[in-house]
């Protein structure tokens, strides 16, 4: 029999993907490879390129112990090629190997490599997610809005998640509304298991900070799992000691605790050290057991079967071209401050540099402090696509792209959202401690010391009335603004004017 690779990448390090599933392990070869192609088609935070090279060789490691012939490329080799597909050439005329099994990467960029690779690759279903692309094309053919909820509560039914009987739990299908508490007095957990790095972790820690140590990121107190035992135990202490208060507080940030109630395990879902069914039969048997609120199990359950799964979909209904949408036609840069957490706003400051440390912010950061203000700013959608995949531990274009050109910025025309997500200074206001301690004022409209998120506010409805003055979930909105005096909308439109002045500039703001 003639060899096979079995290529493994860096986000598929479980045992059940349908790569391994279809191998021989007496016949084929596991191919992995650390290559600079991979670690730096954006300049990925540093953290995330030591997590994955780390949890990388634990894993195979663990194949070989499991009787599998491994090949494996660390960066550093010598005769690394430093390309996915040139490592696959070399391997595969070293054994005489005619054909490629892999997992279906995650992006469009890796699939339409292997396509192109001068070797036959064989790429099959990532069966890991809970509907495969034919499922989710079904369920979006002839619908004319692909709302998530009605996808999510079919996974729901198909899962038996949460389900009594047909119905769902609790007699509601989301709990939404009892999840939009501020900021607590103070946190009652002590945030996400960490781990001491071991031997390898230190090795590949070395190895990065040396080869990636300009990149945007710190790499100094790296406590993240690294492999599927270590994943397992962060999974417990989050079910144990957080998801009770999850539900209630999971909308709310504070400037000194980064992790109020989250889990911080998507990165290890993501990469494979965790499975969905796992995660989610974990948190509803802490609900079945009396441990977990309704409302918290649900809450978690819904962002993992029913955010996660459907906005996978929707990146590969929509195909390669999604990332490059632009329909309100956003030009301007992404500002200095995304990379030094230089400005005077508060919010955006400490999500910067909590970026910067821990290759982690949760969801209402990235989505109404960061991607807020771009989306308000008119910052180009492309630019701001690339820096969430750059700089979050658990950011893989396949989910990253429809967060941040759907949801977070409106780029899609309205795919992913029914509106934009856009807010003035007061949503932080209530559901942060942000504000004050920062050098504006939310509560200062117009004038010296008003905060931007105020002005570029109604700047970006004005802007933008033609696309959204009908819409039913805006009306209010637009009728506040037409009751204002003109000299008032004159000031704010001028205010916002300059401030957007000065960030083209790169002035301080």
């Amino acid at each position: 029999m003639v060899t096979r690779l079995i290529l493994v990448l860096g986000d598929q390090l479980s045992p059940e993907v349908s790569a391994l599933r279809e191998a021989d392990m007496d016949r084929d070869v596991v191919v992995m490879a650390e290559v600079m192609g991979e670690a730096s088609y954006v300049p990925h935070h540093p953290k995330k390129i030591a997590f994955l090279f780390a949890a990388m060789r634990k894993f195979a490691q663990s194949l070989k112990e499991d009787g599998w012939r491994v090949d494996y490329t660390a960066l550093d080799d010598p005769e690394n090629t430093q390309a996915i597909d040139r490592e696959l050439l070399r391997r595969a005329e070293a054994h005489g190997a005619d054909e490629v099994i892999v997992t279906e990467p995650g992006e469009w960029r890796l699939i339409e490599v292997l396509n192109d690779a001068p070797l036959k690759v064989r790429q099959l279903p990532d069966d890991r997610f809970l509907a495969s692309h034919g499922e989710f094309e079904d369920w979006a053919k002839g619908r004319k809005a692909l709302r998530m909820e009605y996808f999510y509560r079919d996974m729901r039914r198909k899962t038996g998640l949460l389900m009594d009987e047909g119905d769902p739990a609790g007699g509601k299908w989301n709990f939404d509304h009892d999840n939009r508490k501020p900021a607590p007095g103070e946190v009652e957990f002590g945030g996400p298991m960490r781990f001491t790095p071991d031997e390898i972790t230190e090795d590949v820690l070395a190895l990065v900070r040396d080869r990636f140590g300009s990149n945007f990121g710190s790499l100094d107190d790296f406590w993240f799992a690294t492999d599927r035992g270590q994943a397992r135990r962060a999974l417990a202490h989050f079910i144990r000691g957080a998801l009770p208060r999850f539900g209630d507080y999971q909308d709310a940030m504070l400037r000194d605790d980064r992790f109020l109630y989250h889990s911080v395990i998507s990165m290890y879902l993501n990469a494979g050290l965790l499975t969905v069914m796992e995660i989610c039969e974990a948190a509803e048997a802490a609900y079945r057991r009396g441990d977990v609120p309704i409302n918290a199990a649900e809450g978690f359950i819904r962002q993992i079967i029913g955010w996660r799964e459907y906005m996978r979909g929707i990146y590969f209904l929509e195909g390669p071209d999604y990332v490059r949408r632009n329909v309100l036609n956003h030009q301007r840069a992404l500002p200095g401050f995304f990379w030094d957490a230089g400005t005077d706003m508060l919010c955006v400051a400490k999500t910067v540099q909590q970026t910067r440390d821990e290759a982690y912010a949760h969801h209402i950061q990235r989505l109404m402090v960061t991607g807020n203000f771009a989306l308000l700013a008119g910052v180009n959608p492309y630019e701001v696509h690339e820096w969430y995949l750059a700089v979050y531990a658990d950011a893989y274009e396949w989910v990253e792209a429809p967060n941040v050109i759907g949801m977070s910025q409106f780029a899609d025309g309205g795919i992913v959202g029914s509106k934009p997500y856009v807010s003035s200074g007061s949503y932080i206001d209530r559901m942060s401690d942000y504000c004050g301690a920062c050098a504006y004022s939310v509560k200062t409209k117009t004038g010296a010391g008003a905060c931007p998120f105020n002005l570029l506010y109604w700047d970006f409805l004005v802007r933008h009335r033609d696309r959204f003055g009908s819409n039913p979930r805006m009306g209010q909105m637009y009728a506040t603004w037409d009751r204002m005096k003109d000299d008032r909308k004159d000031t704010i439109r001028r205010e916002a004017a300059v401030f957007l002045d000065r960030l083209t500039k790169g002035e301080r703001v």
